[in-house]
């Protein structure tokens, strides 16, 4: 009876870590693991403003955390590594830094339990292997999460299982707009209506 109790115990521990495993791997957006990634990328600033990243799911055991390279340069935001993969909850947000538009941005992952850091841009990686995918995300309203573009990592060096999820977040080209106040609108308009009256005038004295 005690050694028939202790299956059923193992087999239902068994069937939630393959539940949660299932339910993990479900939000790994690249198909092909086991193999590495032949794509490479260049990100570079849609526009002027910020750059946003929203976490988004991580299944390593290794602890993670990601800084943003403008031109080459780490920004003042990420300096300190954001978005660390065993603290950070789906749709945690950050504000990665300043950028104009045409900005290349490089995404660097530093692996703290190792002490490696690999970059998405493979020509910077020493073991010489890609080390992120990525795709366009259609957004997740239930975290809050924005169209985007989705970048997964790999924390091993070498690629490991190449199934790069061991650091996914969504980062987004965040613009601000400015709202002009009520006097600088109407100078606006004034200045406006001054130009149409004056290109009117000119235009009766040439007839």
């Amino acid at each position: 009876m005690r050694s028939s109790l202790g299956l059923i115990v193992i087999s239902v521990v068994l069937w939630i870590g393959f539940l949660s495993v299932s339910n993990a791997k479900s939000v790994n957006l690249y198909s092909s693991a086991g193999t590495e990634n032949i794509d490479l990328y260049t990100f570079t600033a849609a526009t002027t403003g910020e750059i946003g990243a929203y976490f988004y799911n991580s299944e390593a055991v290794y602890t993670n955390t990601l800084v943003l390279l403008v031109n080459g340069v780490i920004t003042p935001e990420s300096a300190a590594g954001v978005l660390n993969n065993h603290t950070s909850s789906k749709g945690d947000f950050v504000n990665l830094g300043s950028v104009q538009a045409g900005d290349v941005l490089t995404f660097q992952l530093n692996v703290l339990t190792t002490g490696r850091t690999f970059y998405s841009d493979k020509l910077l990686n020493a073991d010489g292997v890609n080390h992120v995918y990525s795709t366009l995300f259609s957004g997740d309203a239930a975290h809050g999460i924005p169209t985007g573009t989705y970048v997964g990592f790999e924390d091993l060096r070498g690629g490991g299982d190449r199934d790069y999820d061991d650091e996914a977040f969504i980062f987004t080209n965040i613009v601000i707009p400015v709202v002009p106040e009520p006097e600088t609108s109407a100078m606006l308009l004034a200045g406006l209506g001054l130009l149409g009256l004056m290109a009117r005038h000119r235009k009766e004295s040439q007839v």
